[in-house]
């Protein structure tokens, strides 16, 4: 069983390089010509991501799309516990956007040349990094782009259903009064198990809540609740439908 499992987890880097390699350039490009060229690159983005997925075997269902309103911008939170949930944002959300990753990734060839345009990067032993990151996603934020965050900070290899948030979304949120939209990825690391770099073919469930209004938190200033309430919302659509 472990021979095939190798040979797929084969199958999809090789398949998945090869539509990096023709579909970068597509990212690349535009925003090389223009800082606006962000719709027609996320359109080529979720070419990418829905042909390698089709031919890998990898499904996505996406619920409670009737909560994003496409012309708001938000800050999308998600429950991180699979290298594998990279490929969902592009498919969940229909919407321009930038990801908050670690700065490792931007080393890896091509592919960190390629999602250096879609991401801000951060190094999370650096307190000074993480101040910079934020700073960036506010100045995204302030164009219309919304962005995507995971508030656990990390990869969540525990048995807990979710790791302690960490605050800047949040701060961001409460800085600028744009609204917080939990998202829950279900099934996502039975693709990628945990400890594993082998893959296996499957269905990834993606729920929308309805978005979180930052307002009655910014006159106080108080983060705390507003995270811990954005963590409460995200743990019980986990435990609902997980």
């Amino acid at each position: 069983m472990k021979v095939f499992q190798w040979i797929y987890t084969v199958y999809a880097a090789i398949l998945f390089a090869l539509f990096m390699l023709i579909f970068g350039w597509f990212v690349v490009i535009p925003y090389a010509i223009s800082a606006k060229a962000g719709k027609f690159a996320f359109f080529f983005i979720r070419i990418w991501v829905k042909g390698w997925s089709s031919l890998v075997g990898i499904r996505y269902h996406v619920h409670g799309k009737e909560h994003i309103d496409p012309k708001q911008p938000y800050i999308y939170i998600f429950n991180h516990r699979s290298f594998i949930d990279a490929p969902v944002i592009p498919m969940a959300i229909h919407q321009e956007l930038r990801a908050i990753g670690k700065k490792e990734l931007s080393k890896i060839p091509v592919f960190g040349f390629i999602t250096s345009r879609l991401a801000v990067w951060v190094d999370r032993k650096d307190v000074n990094s993480r101040k910079v990151s934020v700073q960036k996603l506010l100045e995204i934020l302030n164009t219309g782009i919304s962005i995507v965050v995971a508030p656990e900070g990390t990869r969540n290899d525990s048995d807990q259903t979710l790791l302690p948030f960490q605050k800047g979304a949040f701060r961001i949120a409460v800085e600028t009064g744009i609204p917080i939209l939990p998202m829950a990825v279900i099934g996502a690391d039975k693709i990628m198990r945990k400890g594993s770099i082998l893959l296996r073919p499957g269905k990834i469930d993606i729920y929308f809540s309805a978005p979180i209004d930052p307002m009655p938190f910014r006159e106080s200033n108080d983060i705390v609740s507003l995270s811990e309430k954005c963590f409460n919302r995200l743990e019980a659509m986990i435990l609902t439908h997980g």
